[in-house]
C-alpha cells in the first residue's frame, strides 16, 4: 500500500482538509507528470508537445490555430507558439498561412505526426495504468469531484 500524503511528506498534520487536499493534489499531479515524462522521453517530446498532437489529431483532417490549440491544452500557461514550432521542425506538423491575412496561421498534424502517436499508443495502457488502483467508479467519482472544486472556485 502507498504511504498517505502526511507520510510521503513527513509531516504530522495539515492546518485543515482544505489544505491537505491541495497538497495531496499538488503531490499527486506531480507524481503524475514524471510518470508521464518517462514514458515522452522515450519518443523524444515533452508532455506538451504530446498534448499539442493530441489535440491536432482530435481535429484531423481539419486545421486549427493557435488560439484554438491552445484553449485545448491541458497547461495553458505553456508557450504555445514555441511548442508548435517545436513540433514543426520536427515534422510531425505544418503550419499554413492563410493567403487572405498572412497572420493567421492553420496547423495541421502530418502523417509523421499520426505515425508517432500511432507508436505511442501501447505506451497510452501505461499511462491509464496510473490510476488502476481505483475502481473505474471511484475513477468517474474523483474526476467529478475535481470538477466540482474547479467549478466552486469559478464561481467566487
Amino acid at each position: 500500500m502507498s504511504p498517505s500524503i502526511k507520510e510521503e511528506l513527513q509531516q504530522k498534520s495539515f492546518r485543515n482538509p482544505h489544505q491537505q487536499v491541495q497538497v495531496n493534489i499538488l503531490f499527486t499531479s506531480g507524481w503524475i507528470e514524471s510518470r508521464h515524462l518517462q514514458i515522452f522521453k522515450k519518443f523524444g517530446i515533452s508532455h506538451q508537445q504530446y498534448n499539442v498532437l493530441r489535440i491536432l489529431k482530435g481535429s484531423h483532417p481539419n486545421s486549427l490555430n493557435l488560439g484554438q490549440i491552445k484553449s485545448r491544452m491541458l497547461d495553458r500557461m505553456s508557450d504555445t507558439s514555441r511548442i508548435v514550432e517545436r513540433l514543426r521542425t520536427s515534422g510531425y506538423l505544418k503550419r499554413l498561412t492563410s493567403p487572405d491575412d498572412r497572420r493567421v496561421a492553420k496547423i495541421m498534424i502530418t502523417e509523421k505526426g499520426l505515425q508517432l502517436l500511432a507508436k505511442m499508443a501501447n505506451e497510452e495502457k501505461v499511462l491509464d495504468g496510473i490510476s488502476h488502483g481505483l475502481t473505474d467508479d471511484e475513477a468517474k467519482q474523483l474526476s467529478e469531484l475535481l470538477d466540482k472544486l474547479r467549478q466552486a472556485v469559478a464561481e467566487n
